[in-house]
């Protein structure tokens, strides 16, 4: 192990319960171990991660007894994130080691009771996104693969719940669902809000409800953000509504950041990162999509932002995708961009 891997891992000791409530979510502490089904996060006994330092070894490392896998922290965010490139995995760790350390302390104290956050807040989004696990391997891949999305597994906007609370505003009855989770994050990416996408438990899209969308949380300003890294100028972006809207160009153009406001009246108040001076607005057919798109537009030009509107050949750039497919997606992009944009952001030819 490199230098640099060594004191990783060792950093990451020093929070091993953090690391592993963050990454293997689905396990569970039993006295100096947490236990969980192996070291990509499924649901068992086999695998023990040591908690504290002891005589038999340091902190962070775990074995698997039925396989005979073992190894340290880092390991478990590689298989956890599925992720192959070390610097993916180093930066990983990283930026898990950079949060606050009071929300490292507060994930190790994990079954003391904390004091119940507002319905709505901020507080009760956090909470629930920390309750959350990664999508991998779970419905909410299944869900936005069957959109034809594809995103790489560095986005950390987005989490899956088995059995997300459900509640009917006529009759006040409750229920529980799977669900995608989406962060709702402000530029220096902490988490303010979050929008809940309900799913159907037999795998057929979303779940059968009037509205199996919600949003929660302090939205006005900020987005659903994928590739933004906090503290970067970002030159050029895109922004619009929708989160599969969004996550559709994203995945043709994945090096381009987005933004989805989750709502036209969100979209209109978007706040800008730092450098920013392109920003394609993805357009929505509808009168309220028209007027945030609109009052964006006449934001970023006060802000000396060039805004350009990026219009779909069907109803939305997720139905694009899906019943185009990316090639065509791509082609009808193109003669939007501007050509050095064009160049930058889309695969070539």
């Amino acid at each position: 192990m490199t230098g640099s891997a060594s004191d990783l891992a060792h950093r990451l000791g020093d929070h091993a319960e953090a690391v592993c409530r963050e990454y293997l979510s689905n396990g569970h502490r039993s006295g100096n171990h947490w236990i969980v089904g192996d070291v990509r996060n499924t649901r068992g006994r086999s695998m023990h991660v040591r908690l504290k330092a002891n005589a038999k070894g340091p902190a962070g490392k775990w074995v698997d007894e039925q396989s005979g896998e073992h190894g340290d922290l880092l390991d478990v965010i590689e298989a956890s994130c599925d992720l192959t490139d070390f610097r993916e995995v180093a930066d990983e760790a990283r930026r898990f080691l950079a949060m606050p350390r009071s929300r490292l302390q507060s994930q190790t104290l994990g079954a003391q009771r904390q004091p119940a956050a507002a319905r709505g807040s901020p507080d009760a989004a956090r909470r629930l996104f920390a309750m959350s696990q990664p999508i991998a391997g779970t419905l909410a891949q299944r869900y936005i693969a069957g959109r034809g999305i594809l995103l790489s597994t560095r986005e950390r906007a987005l989490r899956f719940h088995p059995a997300c609370y459900y509640r009917d505003l006529v009759t006040g009855e409750t229920r529980t669902l799977p669900a995608l989770i989406a962060a709702v994050t402000n530029l220096d990416g902490r988490i303010t809000g979050l929008q809940r996408t309900w799913l159907d438990p037999a795998g057929n899209g979303k779940a059968h409800l009037v509205d199996p969308r919600r949003s929660l949380g302090h939205l006005l300003g900020n987005g659903i953000w994928l590739g933004l890294q906090p503290g970067t100028p970002v030159p050029v972006m895109a922004a619009g509504e929708g989160f599969e809207t969004m996550a559709s160009l994203r995945t043709v153009m994945p090096a381009l950041p987005v933004a989805a406001a989750t709502s036209a009246n969100h979209l209109a108040g978007l706040i800008f990162p730092p450098g920013c001076t392109r920003l394609y607005i993805a357009a929505d057919a509808d009168a309220a999509g028209r007027h945030g798109i609109e009052r964006l537009s006449r934001r970023a030009g006060e802000a000396g932002i060039l805004a350009l509107v990026l219009q779909p050949r069907l109803g939305d750039f997720n139905d694009d995708l899906r019943q185009l497919g990316p090639a065509r997606l791509v082609a009808w992009l193109r003669g939007q961009l501007i050509p050095d944009d064009a160049r930058l952001f889309l695969p070539s030819g």
